[in-house]
């Protein structure tokens, strides 16, 4: 899946990007130019880039709120459950491990739509992580089963090299 994002913090800053998902457990977040930051993860952990200041950090893809979505080897029973919505059209899906508080929580949200898989179009989620901190993510022009090269979870490490010993 490709889909253009709009994220929103806390403090209510929003910026834009776009996301690609390819099964099983990639995802890239590229976000608008100006934004030294991207996102990818390649199927077995999760990567956060800040090119501005040259770090890089990196999880284990089930240690994410986004490991609902990512991780193929996740038993969603022991960690989600549906919530009610107003809407009948949008089902809602809250993650969350209990055994391990420190992932945060995860609520998808997911509209009716026959054009998508199942039936279900994913339209974005809100994550609160560990801190409190809470993060919605709304999707927009979700595109299905189009080609997306390997290279797209590819990313270039912004790190000095060391010496070589």
């Amino acid at each position: 899946m490709t889909a253009n994002f709009s994220q929103t913090d806390r403090s209510g800053k929003t910026v834009t990007g776009t996301l690609s998902l390819k099964r099983p457990g990639k995802v890239r977040f590229q976000y608008q130019k100006g934004v030294p930051i991207l996102i990818v993860g390649d199927g077995k952990a999760l990567t956060f880039i800040d090119y501005s200041v040259k770090q890089v950090q990196r999880w284990p893809i089930g240690s994410t709120p986004l490991g609902v979505l990512l991780n193929p080897n996740k038993d969603l029973r022991s960690i989600a459950k549906l919530l009610p919505a107003a809407n009948p059209n949008i089902t809602l899906v809250e993650a969350r491990d209990k055994k391990r508080p420190e992932y945060g929580v995860i609520t998808l949200a997911f509209s009716k739509n026959d054009s998508a898989p199942a039936g279900l179009m994913l339209e974005g989620w809100v994550s609160i992580d560990s801190q409190n901190n809470r993060t919605t993510v709304r999707l927009s022009n979700q595109r299905f089963n189009g080609p997306i090269s390997d290279k797209t979870f590819n990313w270039s490490d912004p790190r000095p090299k060391g010496p070589r010993g």
